[in-house]
């Protein structure tokens, strides 16, 4: 089972502390899987965690909350080599991708090298969910800010592009990202750009916004467009709580 349209969320959340695992699966990770439509068996979730550099400990913590939501995860690993020969299988056998947090332009260079980015298009248009958090909302769009170069943030480019916009993450708890990506829009270095509070998620179906969700109360979604006169605009997005 798949999604019926191409599906992406795009989130700054995902995860949370656990009570018996250090990590559990939040409500938006659980949205994610929802909108697989998975009835009669166990969801299988493709975690990707190149952005962090694959670390294995961390696969291992995210492997049990998986256990503990009842869902089959399977790590793409591309270090030090992917785990599988046909990496495309792989990742169309499952019904969601989850991408993690970390370095967005690292993860950007390994998967252009892996044509890990074909792959994931064509899984997209074949209804698997692709979702993730940071990083791992970032490159789905044509760019956004990051902190991947060092503490002052910059802007990166170069994204997969399956939403022709760009992405601000972590907009609410970091107080350069909201700056830098209203400079950057008002400069014509991003265009039109979709932004997530911690704990906020963007739905999209095909490339259309449809709903921002949130796990965490009083957090938004943002759209940052240039006006007439060359300034940057905020707009605040109607923000419906998934539990």
């Amino acid at each position: 089972m798949t999604a019926e349209q191409p599906t992406i969320l795009a989130t700054s959340g995902g995860l949370k502390f656990g009570e018996r695992t250090r990590l559990e699966f939040g409500p938006l990770l659980h949205y994610a899987i929802d909108l697989a439509g998975v009835t009669g068996r166990a969801p299988k979730l493709c975690h990707l965690g190149t952005a962090g550099g694959d670390q294995r400990s961390f696969n291992a913590e995210f492997s049990d909350a998986g256990r503990v939501a009842g869902v089959e995860v399977n790590h793409l690993n591309l270090f030090t080599m992917p785990p599988v020969r046909d990496v495309a299988e792989f990742v169309l056998s499952h019904d969601v991708v989850w991408v993690g947090g970390g370095s967005v332009a690292n993860l950007l260079a390994v998967w252009q090298v892996h044509g890990i980015g074909e792959i994931l298009r064509q899984a997209w248009q074949a209804g698997v969910v692709l979702s993730g958090v940071s990083a791992g909302s970032i490159c789905w769009y044509l760019g956004g800010s990051t902190d991947s170069f060092g503490p002052e943030l910059r802007v990166v480019k170069n994204g997969l592009g399956l939403l022709p916009y760009g992405n601000g993450v972590h907009y609410d708890s970091e107080a350069a990202r909201r700056p830098t990506v209203h400079a950057a829009v008002a400069s014509g270095e991003l265009p039109l750009t979709h932004c997530t509070d911690d704990g906020v998620g963007l739905l999209y179906r095909g490339t259309e916004l449809v709903e921002a969700v949130t796990e965490r109360p009083g957090a938004y979604g943002y759209v940052v467009e240039r006006d007439a006169s060359g300034e940057s605009v905020e707009r605040k997005l109607e923000t419906r709580s998934v539990r």
